[in-house]
């Protein structure tokens, strides 16, 4: 039995269609809604509607009871993480979180046997598993990595949440970059109107390093290594300035707010851009890789539901993982670009200052 919670949700309902696609299950939709849960429930097969409030242990360790995999899309994340998986390590499952990766040392010592794997979701998660893949693809070795992670979409309130506990979170840090070994503070700038190829429009580029970039500098053995977040929106850019010095409750509802605004009469996207610097048989060799998506929502639920299917077929080793570490990168992305119309993955012999000046000249 695979319980889903929030399993109804934008990103659970979508992580729970690809696991009943996939032969997975049974399954378990659990939420507050009793209606909803049952609506899809209805829609997949060998599936069943469990009402659950995630705030209370009992309902909790009621709708876990029984089940092999837990996988956790109620949020947001950094509230509930903890307590489900608790509850899931009590009933002997396995746990699959879309979040939650800031929490890992509380929960390190009671899993045992078991594997929990956190922060299985497109930002973060997929953003880590992108350069891997590309590094595995393509390279011996990598010395440097430019990023971009670009979304055009609406916030709901528990999205945003979330979104700005990692982006308040001490471990993200603005303007820092990755410089011969280690985290440099100050390093990077903003970019405003700043032009990237796949873009429509200029963006405001905003820099950061934090826990999942540093994994993986360490990992790559990085000598340089620039993240940007790329704001296509005034709005959006507005509102996350105003963000480290507003109330929470108020910063999520502003969040709401521009991305409503930014979003009206356009057409929602994720773009993720990764240049790598390297070499390959003994020469030197730059890619960029290219992954876009309709939506941030259906992208994150898909990446859950890839890292609840490679734990459940043993694919992850026992313990506390976050799946940008964990996960298959080649596997991982196969089985993305392999679901008609979630996403394309293009990788160019190029570099992405190469690939806007291509644009810029077709235009």
């Amino acid at each position: 039995m695979i319980g889903v919670l929030g399993g109804y949700g934008a990103v659970g309902g979508h992580a729970a269609r690809l696991l009943a696609r996939w032969g997975a299950g049974p399954l378990r939709i659990g939420g507050r809604d009793d209606v909803r849960a049952k609506q899809l429930a209805a829609q997949l097969r060998h599936a069943e509607a469990v009402v659950v409030d995630t705030g209370d242990p009992a309902s909790l360790a009621a709708f876990v009871r029984g089940c092999d995999l837990v996988v956790n899309c109620a949020g947001p994340s950094h509230r509930t993480s903890q307590q489900v998986t608790f509850a899931a390590l009590m009933a002997g499952a396995h746990l699959v979180d879309a979040g939650g990766g800031g929490r890992l040392d509380h929960v390190r010592t009671a899993v045992g046997e078991r594997t929990a794997l956190y922060d299985a979701g497109a930002l973060p998660g997929l953003s880590g598993l992108l350069p891997r893949h590309l590094a595995a693809e393509h390279f011996d070795s990598v010395h440097g990595l430019t990023a971009y992670a670009g979304v055009l979409d609406r916030f709901t309130p528990t999205g945003a949440d979330d979104y700005l506990d990692g982006v308040l979170d001490g471990a993200n840090e603005p303007l820092a970059a990755w410089r011969d070994g280690a985290r440099r503070s100050g390093t990077l700038h903003r970019l405003t109107d700043h032009r990237l190829p796949y873009f429509v429009r200029e963006v405001t580029a905003f820099p950061y390093l934090d826990a999942e970039a540093e994994r993986l500098a360490h990992d790559l053995s990085l000598t340089y290594g620039d993240w940007y977040t790329a704001v296509d929106g005034g709005h959006l850019a507005a509102a996350l300035a105003e963000a480290r010095t507003a109330d929470r409750a108020e910063a999520v509802a502003a969040l709401c707010r521009a991305t409503a605004l930014d979003t009206a009469g356009r057409t929602p996207y994720v773009t993720l851009l990764v240049q790598l610097d390297g070499v390959r048989a003994g020469r030197p060799t730059t890619r960029t890789a290219v992954l876009r998506a309709p939506g941030i929502a259906q992208l994150t639920g898909a990446v859950t539901a890839v890292a609840a299917l490679a734990v459940l077929r043993g694919e992850v080793p026992h313990g506390t993982h976050w799946a940008d570490t964990a996960l298959h990168p080649v596997t991982s992305l196969a089985r993305l670009t392999d679901e008609p119309g979630l996403c394309d993955l293009h990788v160019h012999e190029s570099t992405i200052h190469e690939l806007t000046t291509v644009e810029e000249g077709a235009l």
